[in-house]
């Protein structure tokens, strides 16, 4: 499946976004949609980032789809860093427990 980004300068992909937009079957537009209406807004996993969630799935299979960004002031836009989908629903505030290698991962992709 060949994922095709469209041409805006304010947003920026990075490879793991759109790795990870091939994996759950994520389009460039929800993506954008979960940054721009989000059910819920926290702080992201790696520093200096923000993560937003919107509810999907069903009453008996209740998922969330997840997109970690970075805001950029002075040259103006937003990056993506990932997106993934979360099986069940998650608290609000709480993190969850990230592996040191995946922290290690998403640090290097945000050095890029």
């Amino acid at each position: 499946m060949r994922l095709k980004l469209p041409k805006e300068e304010k947003v920026r992909w990075t490879k793991h976004s759109q790795m990870k937009m091939r994996q759950y079957r994520f389009s460039e537009k929800r993506v954008l949609k979960i940054i721009r209406k989000p059910n819920r807004r926290e702080e992201g996993i790696a520093p200096g980032t923000t993560a937003a969630m919107q509810i999907t799935g069903t009453k008996k299979h209740p998922t969330e789809a997840w997109t970690m960004y970075v805001v950029f002031k002075k040259p103006g836009g937003i990056t993506i860093v990932s997106a993934w989908r979360y099986p069940g629903r998650t608290p609000a505030g709480e993190r969850p427990i990230i592996p040191e290698d995946t922290l290690e991962e998403l640090n290097d992709l945000l050095k890029e």
